[in-house]
């Protein structure tokens, strides 16, 4: 399921890119999103192990390791998925009803469409693209 964790890593992500020659920090992006350090720390673990960003103990703040352009929406969406699909559906419906036992299988291929449909926007957007938008407001 999509939560706000995907807005808080595209927002660290365009705060690290917007501000090359200085190194941002959890504390500093967490003002930034309004929350807990520990949520952005959480969140840039995700991003690190995705290679999109890195830091070096005992300094501190981000670097990012590739280029804006470089970095599709859809990258930062799988950085944060776990093995959950965007929709879900519930479970152990009633076998016995004509719905419940087809119910399933129906919203399964609905889901994995729209699903495919948001990955396929998501690839098109980049970092770059953000940061272009938010220049514009």
């Amino acid at each position: 399921m999509i939560n706000t964790k995907l807005s808080v890593a595209i927002h660290i992500l365009t705060l690290i890119a917007t501000n090359p020659h200085d190194r941002i920090t959890s504390d500093f992006i967490a003002k930034s999103v309004n929350t807990n350090p520990v949520v952005i720390r959480r969140i840039s673990g995700q991003l690190k192990q995705a290679g999109l960003i890195s830091s070096q103990a005992g300094k501190p703040g981000f670097t990012l390791l590739k280029a804006p352009s470089q970095i599709t929406i859809l990258t930062v969406y799988q950085a944060l998925q776990t093995n959950e699909d965007l929709f879900l559906i519930h479970q152990d419906p009633n076998p016995n009803c004509w719905i419940g036992k087809n119910i399933q299988s129906v919203l399964d291929t609905t889901y994995k469409q729209a699903q495919s449909a948001l990955e396929k926007e998501l690839a098109q957007q980049t970092l770059a693209n953000i940061i272009e938008q938010l220049a514009t407001h």
